[in-house]
């Protein structure tokens, strides 16, 4: 009897001590995946900020006055005389 008293009590040391190592390793990984979805969090974060910043300087590329300084300036473009202009009616 006093034997399998005693290999119960290692039985359930045992137990006590697998289960303690993973509680220690739930919150290691618990501790890991939050690091990581912070720094997810944070790329997010950049990556909006990065996008917003791109899509002012495409409306500022895309504005009419800009065009039209880029034809004259670059493309050596000119506003057509009145005299030049063909209507064509269907």
């Amino acid at each position: 009897m006093k034997r399998f008293g005693f290999v119960l009590f290692a039985l359930l040391l045992l137990a006590d001590i697998a289960s303690a190592i993973g509680v220690v390793y739930q919150r290691h990984e618990g501790r890991v995946l939050f690091v990581e979805l912070t720094r997810l969090n944070k790329e997010r974060d950049e990556m909006n900020f990065e996008y917003g910043r791109l899509q002012l300087e495409q409306s500022t590329w895309a504005e009419p006055n800009r065009i039209e300084q880029v034809a004259r300036g670059q493309l050596g473009m000119d506003s057509a005389d009145p005299a030049d202009i063909v209507v064509i009616r269907r």
